[in-house]
């Protein structure tokens, strides 16, 4: 492809944004914009695959015997907050920004990994295999998106994971640890010196997390954090003390500790009980030996440890998150990409890939961009 080519691309990478901003796809719910994701990349004469919400497409020259390279990214958005100012199905553009729902938060990084697939659909003599996947339920770890998808995408040998990363190279994650911790006292009228108030019982763990320092700190992702995220109790009435108190802890955990230790150190400390909701979002990293992280490091990217969790940690293969965007804009209200952003987004990505999918020179002529 030449310029003139990248520049159809990353124009058309834009009005796609712009559908999906329009389309309501809150986590179980993007049925519709996975239907406006076929219809592109069919209109591009790509024959597109889906199962559930995920869709996902194979380049023109597959071959078994080659290794297998995976192109992801979400459609699926949290729902808007509150304070949003603006309508966030409105794909509004102001001032090289491009506002709406899911604009940062991954739609920007989607639409340019879906461009960079297109660039590389049909070239025949690639060293990698590419599969795209656009898939859903990322924003609640949900059982249905890649989780669901990679089993049946057979051998996958390495992957990069769209999501804003301002285009450094997040070769590290932290692990997702969510707590259910219960207390348990004794009810009795609050008038009187009666009960054992769970609340109060409560009092010395959540200390405890507010304050405890895990030891070993990774030079990548930093120490473990614990952070008390909700308490409530088993009645509402205000003359009541509580006989239960339950509340919940959100845990970071670093590439130094497996949650089994985590959860050994919290128990042998704390006096509630503690239930973890799941052990699937486990730490992640990607070896700085990688070819794909020495094309970026040669790129001038720099490479860091996410403090967030994404789908790179359901992923068993090694994966480099990198993407247009700032993760710094995601979740909040008037959320918004700039222009500019997709546009280097994209040039980017195929450059990141160039040197591993053609293996040849980064500036071969007729592939310059």
């Amino acid at each position: 492809m030449l310029s003139a080519d990248i520049h159809i691309l990353q124009t058309e990478a834009t009005g796609l944004l712009r559908q999906l901003i329009a389309t309501p796809s809150f986590s179980k719910e993007e049925d519709r914009t996975a239907a406006i994701l076929e219809q592109y990349l069919r209109g591009k004469d790509i024959p597109t695959q889906r199962l559930q919400n995920n869709v996902w497409a194979k380049n023109k020259y597959f071959d078994p015997s080659k290794p297998t390279l995976l192109l992801n990214s979400h459609h699926d958005t949290v729902k808007p907050n509150k304070a949003y100012t603006l309508d966030p199905f409105s794909p509004i553009e102001k001032e090289g920004k491009l506002y709406g729902l899911g604009s940062n938060d991954a739609g920007g990084a989607l639409v340019s990994l879906i461009a960079t697939f297109v660039y590389y659909y049909a070239s025949p003599n690639l060293s990698h295999n590419i599969i795209l996947a656009a898939t859903a339920e990322e924003e609640i770890s949900g059982h249905q998106g890649i989780e669901l998808l990679v089993p049946g995408l057979g051998k996958i040998d390495w992957g990069v994971v769209g999501e804003p990363t301002q285009m450094q190279l997040a070769v590290a994650e932290k692990g997702l640890l969510v707590l259910d911790c219960t207390v348990h006292g004794k009810a009795g009228h609050a008038a009187r010196d009666e009960g054992e108030n769970a609340i109060y019982k409560a009092l010395p763990d959540i200390e405890w997390f507010r304050t405890y320092k895990f030891p070993r700190v990774s030079d990548l992702l930093g120490p473990v954090k614990t952070t008390v995220t909700v308490i409530d109790t088993d009645n509402k009435a205000h003359n009541v003390v509580p006989s239960t108190c339950h509340f919940v802890v959100d845990v970071r955990v670093n590439e130094l500790y497996t949650f089994e230790e985590i959860l050994d150190v919290i128990r042998q400390h704390v006096s509630c009980d503690v239930q973890p909701r799941s052990l699937r979002m486990r730490s992640s990293s990607i070896s700085l030996d990688h070819p794909v992280v020495r094309c970026g490091i040669q790129a001038g990217r720099k490479c860091y440890g996410s403090p967030t969790t994404s789908d790179k940690a359901l992923m068993p293969f090694p994966t480099l998150k990198t993407g247009p965007g700032d993760s710094a804009r995601s979740h909040t209200a008037d959320e918004y990409i700039f222009l500019d952003e997709i546009k280097e987004g994209i040039t980017s990505y195929i450059e990141l890939l160039r040197p591993i999918l053609l293996k040849q020179s980064r500036t071969a002529d007729h592939q310059k961009i």
